[in-house]
């Protein structure tokens, strides 16, 4: 029987102010669990997730998390 695949973890560090953003891209960022520049969280890879990294791609910085 074949073993089911985890789900890939991703790193995503915040690495530009959200200060002049929309109000939408602020709400992203916080909704990923961000507050502080240079702050890391991680998290599942999902559908959601990677929408909301497209919408906000251009304030952090996204690592395939190692184990």
């Amino acid at each position: 029987m074949a073993k089911k695949s985890e789900p890939k973890k991703l790193r995503i560090t915040l690495v530009r102010s959200v200060i002049g953003n929309t109000e939408k891209h602020k709400a992203t960022v916080r909704a990923l669990g961000l507050h502080k520049i240079n702050q890391s969280v991680v998290q599942e890879d999902s559908a959601t997730l990677q929408g909301m990294l497209r919408k906000i791609n251009h304030l952090v910085k996204v690592e395939e998390q190692v184990e």
